[in-house]
């Protein structure tokens, strides 16, 4: 597997598996979402990697919204398992 660089948009103590994930194609995924998110006023920060398990973060008006949930589930976890191999499911933290 070739060696990626780490997107500014991961912590930098956020555990990174990138034999798992491919983490550029991880972010230009994430940049595919992302104007979606920006519309309604909030964005998705990406958190780390684990395993099969992509930890995101909702900010802006996302990070207080009643539907963000529905959001990461039906339609930002739909798109990262369809389109990047490896991802098996998404998580929000706060």
């Amino acid at each position: 597997m070739t060696e990626t660089s780490v997107p500014v948009s991961i912590k930098s103590n956020a555990p990174i598996e990138s034999d798992e994930i491919d983490i550029s194609n991880l972010e230009e995924t994430l940049d595919y979402i992302r104007p979606a998110v920006q519309m309604d006023g909030g964005d998705l920060v990406l958190l780390g990697v684990e395993g099969g398990t992509v930890n995101l973060q909702m900010v802006g008006a996302c990070g207080g919204c009643p539907m963000s949930m529905m959001t990461l589930k039906a339609g930002i976890e739909r798109i990262l398992t369809d389109r990047v191999p490896g991802v098996t499911e998404v998580h929000a933290e706060a």
